[in-house]
């Protein structure tokens, strides 16, 4: 057997950082949608700051593209569509054959967490509704919560988002952020509206697409990135083309992309921008730490008095490395960095170049620093952003 090809610990971050659209030039033909294709999953969530994090995603990779232009991009001509992977993600279309195994899992499962008192009356009047008026949000269903608490949801909300969970429903679009819900044979196109493939083969080519977006990947990487168990990525990941690897400082095994493998020599700008927490460069953790020595914590759901960096710290990308941190907010046409960390002086000016074009992309014509801690670092930063 041959030994697996070795890398060191800077050649897998630009591995990293190529794979994920962050060195060279990003596929601007393909634009929005060739990230969707290239990452595999974007992730959504409800906190919105600068922007939600599902826009700040091609921001970050292709700069200042407009955020009507995001939402477009992503919610029309049945491009794509929300589903369970890493967490609530923007999926490619082309991907709804390959969750089967998660839809026949939450079929057999039998149940979400919120129970139906009467699941096929309340099933049936959900799927009539939306053959004859959808596609439908599920306040046009007829509501979406009890009166209660957020978690005190209706018996249609429920029925609808089992429904989604099982495949017969699927949301193509977010209006709102509200989920529209629709039929899965209306909304997904007919080469693709199948659930013929098993669990095996479901498995290897997520694993794969997981291999072809992070560049290089652990077995803990693999399983993470959609979210699927260990031995899951065991039993399929000698049949996805992924190589062994080994990468300096790293520990553990390692598969790599043939295509990144080969693309190691090429040379190209790195891109200077903010990330959302979010993003799939960094949603995990324990791999931000590993690849960028960086450890990066959400804190939105941190009491205030506890933060270290703040409600919705974005890590400063530069020149392949994450070398600081802003907490950004907006005050009328201002962008405020409510409380900024940098690692060094040298990190001054691609903070200050990340903040005004990320200013400038949400309409803002001035940026203000508000605290970073070191005296000298302030100054120059606000000297920077003047």
């Amino acid at each position: 057997m041959n030994k697996p090809a070795s890398l060191s610990a800077g050649e897998a971050r630009r591995m990293a950082l190529r794979a994920q659209g962050f060195l060279g030039a990003p596929e601007r033909r393909g634009g929005v949608r060739g990230i969707l294709r290239r990452l595999g999953a974007v992730q959504l969530d409800t906190i919105s700051v600068l922007a939600r994090s599902h826009e700040l995603i091609p921001y970050a990779r292709l700069g200042a593209v407009g955020r009507t232009a995001v939402e477009t991009a992503y919610w029309t001509e049945n491009h794509a569509f929300e589903y369970w992977s890493h967490a609530a993600c923007i999926l490619p279309v082309e991907e709804w054959p390959h969750f089967a195994f998660r839809r026949r899992a939450r079929r057999a499962r039998g149940h979400r967490w919120h129970v139906l008192q009467d699941a096929e009356r309340s099933i049936a009047a959900v799927l009539d509704r939306l053959k004859a008026d959808g596609p439908l949000t599920s306040t046009e269903l007829g509501g979406a919560k009890n009166g209660g608490p957020w978690w005190d949801w209706s018996e249609t909300k429920i029925a609808v988002e089992w429904l989604l969970d099982t495949g017969d429903v699927v949301c193509a679009q977010r209006r709102g952020w509200k989920r529209v819900y629709d039929l899965a044979e209306r909304a997904v196109p007919d080469a693709l509206f199948h659930d013929d493939i098993d669990d095996a083969e479901c498995l290897r080519r997520l694993v794969a697409q997981a291999g072809a977006a992070m560049g290089v990947a652990t077995r803990a990487d693999l399983a993470d990135y959609h979210r699927v168990k260990g031995e899951q990525v065991d039993a399929v990941v000698a049949d996805t083309g992924l190589v062994p690897v080994e990468v300096e400082g790293w520990g553990k095994p390692a598969w790599a992309d043939p295509a990144a493998l080969a693309e190691l020599a090429r040379g190209g700008r790195h891109r200077t921008t903010l990330l959302s927490p979010f993003d799939s460069l960094i949603w995990d953790r324990p791999r931000t730490e590993r690849i960028f020595g960086f450890t990066h914590r959400l804190e939105a759901y941190v009491p205030k008095p506890q933060r270290i960096h703040g409600y919705f710290a974005m890590p400063l990308l530069a020149g392949g490395r994450l070398v600081g941190r802003a907490d950004p907010a907006r005050e009328g046409s201002t962008l405020i960095a409510r409380q900024v960390t940098l690692d060094s002086a040298r990190a001054v000016e691609p903070m200050a170049q990340a903040l005004r074009e990320a200013a400038q992309w949400v309409g803002c014509d001035s940026v203000r620093v508000e605290r970073l801690d070191d005296p000298a670092l302030a100054a120059a930063l606000r000297a920077a952003v003047a």
